[in-house]
């Protein structure tokens, strides 16, 4: 009687626990879209009317067709450079982020959104919900603003612990919008490497990324408007209406102190006062700041990848071959997280063996901020090697051999490599959120420039040939078939048998990761 009687409450306990479950996710479902705003980019001729219009029209007049672009490899121009869009805009702000950080740098931008907004700027800020770790409250704040509205892209129905979602819609939540793009009156526009938040900006004592944006001016800004509008109103873009709880209009004067009492805080007045002070704030608006004009192209992945309905067309990797075609001389690549795989692999090797020269920058191990991607690379090292390949790894801040001469192009103070770009023959070039990976190439949504300008092109180029190797490891093949990693230091070269600065454990693990069956996870 007693087995009979636990027999059954077992049942019931399963059915129980499976009711509850059924009802909580019902309850946690994402709401309809059918109520959602309906907006656009500001019209390009009335963009010409702003302050920034004023300033860019004529210089955009005077190179028809083409793009005026600054590169942003400096960290604190780069956060300098969106702080000055935030204030000089006029009408609009429309801004696309994967990552955004409640930090120091997150914070003050924020504000400066707030600060847009009570001047009279129409604010829409469009966020991957992957990448917001404790905004949402924040976020909820500034959405009440009646001058700004912030949607998330793919969000989470469950809302704490978030990561659960991933037990019920992993297809789904497995693809994230990696996009990176910040507005100003549909006149100026940052596209690039970089998310937002300290390590972006070298503005923390932990991890820093050596990274890459360009600021663009001229005809391609509208092409990124359009593609932002494009996302707003994709099936993925939730109102965060919808999907948080109000909170009380307090918070917004909270976010304001906040801001303020970091900028008087000592350990970032010495930041903030080096933000305030570079060139770059007072050139741009003077119409003094220098610019590359080229041809530019945007590219980028149809939003519906996220729900993995975009066609090859749709894609920014199909974008890409078309446009680039094939190497006839030289590629030279630039990526934090290099994952070829074996096709990828396949068409570097058959590159190498026609005789185009091939170099690839990537991060160490030592490096890297995600050891298990570094697995899916290190697993291709041996073959791309064999077909000629030249292959370096970017060393730890700790392990530089110096602060290189001139003015880097992916900057200097980085601990880990972060700048997406590549550089073709010499003559064009990419900018961008790409990684040279099968998340990047089938998962995640993507946006990037290809510019057609030797100048900039050779600057990449140039890296490889001179400050690349003073900072990276250069991986080589020696007889046998093992690999070995050559260091410049003090005008030594140091060899290394084993992959520099880590340990057995560590070098184990990811020599059993590169086992696993996770490549196109990565």
């Amino acid at each position: 009687m007693a087995r009979t009687t636990l027999g059954l409450g077992a049942r019931g306990a399963k059915l129980a626990a499976s009711s509850l479950a059924v009802a909580w996710l019902a309850g946690c479902s994402l709401p309809p879209l059918a109520d959602r705003s309906v907006s656009s980019a500001l019209d390009p001729d009335a963009s010409r009317q702003t302050a920034l219009g004023r300033v860019i029209a004529p210089q955009a007049d005077a190179h028809p067709g083409k793009t005026g672009l600054h590169p942003l490899a400096d960290a604190r121009d780069a956060f300098a450079a969106r702080m000055l869009l935030a204030h000089a805009a006029e009408r609009t702000l429309d801004i696309q982020y994967y990552i955004w950080r409640g930090d120091m740098t997150g914070t003050m931008m924020l504000e400066a959104l707030h600060a847009a907004a009570d001047r009279g700027v129409r604010v829409r800020l469009l966020l991957d919900d992957n990448g917001i770790a404790g905004l949402d409250e924040t976020l909820a704040a500034l959405d009440a603003h009646p001058n700004i509205e912030v949607r998330l892209f793919n969000p989470f129905a469950i809302r704490r612990p978030k990561m659960v979602g991933y037990l019920f819609e992993f297809s789904r939540l497995n693809r994230r919008m990696h996009n990176k793009s910040f507005t100003a009156d549909n006149q100026a526009t940052i596209v690039g490497g970089r998310n937002v938040g300290d390590e972006y900006f070298g503005a923390t004592d932990g991890v820093l990324f050596a990274d890459l944006d360009v600021l663009a001016v001229g005809s391609i800004v509208n092409d990124v408007s359009t593609d932002f509008d494009r996302y707003w109103a994709s099936v993925s873009a939730y109102p965060v209406d919808q999907l948080l709880p109000p909170v009380p209009a307090a918070r917004l004067d909270e976010l304001a102190a906040d801001s303020a009492s970091i900028e008087a805080n000592p350990a970032a007045a010495a930041y903030v006062s080096a933000m305030r002070e570079q060139p770059f704030v007072r050139d741009l608006l003077a119409g003094t700041l220098p610019l590359t004009w080229a041809p530019v192209r945007m590219v980028s992945d149809d939003p519906a990848k996220a729900q993995g309905q975009a066609g090859p067309d749709g894609l920014l990797a199909h974008q890409l071959a078309a446009i680039i075609g094939t190497p006839e001389k030289e590629l030279d690549l630039v990526s934090p997280y290099f994952v070829p795989g074996s096709q990828g692999t396949a068409t570097f090797a058959a590159m190498a063996r026609q005789g185009v020269k091939l170099r690839v920058l990537t991060n160490a191990l030592e490096a890297t901020d995600v050891p298990v991607v570094h697995s899916g690379y290190a697993r291709r090292r041996k073959d791309l090697l064999e077909a000629g390949v030249r292959l370096y790894e970017m060393r730890s801040a700790s392990h530089h051999s110096g602060k290189p001469e001139g003015k880097p192009l992916f900057g200097s103070s980085g601990s880990s490599l972060h700048a997406k770009t590549f550089g073709v023959d010499r003559t064009r070039a990419f900018i961008g959120s790409f990684n040279f990976d099968p998340r990047s190439a089938n998962l995640n949504t993507e946006l990037g420039f290809v510019i057609d300008s030797p100048e900039l092109a050779g600057r990449i180029s140039e890296a490889f040939d001179t400050s690349i190797p003073d900072s990276a490891y250069e991986v080589r093949l020696a007889p046998g078939g093992s690999l070995y990693w050559l260091e410049r230091r003090d005008g030594r070269t140091i060899r290394h048998d084993t992959e520099p600065g880590t340990g057995l454990l560590k070098r184990l693990a990811i020599r059993l990761m590169s086992w696993l069956p996770i490549e196109p996870l990565l």
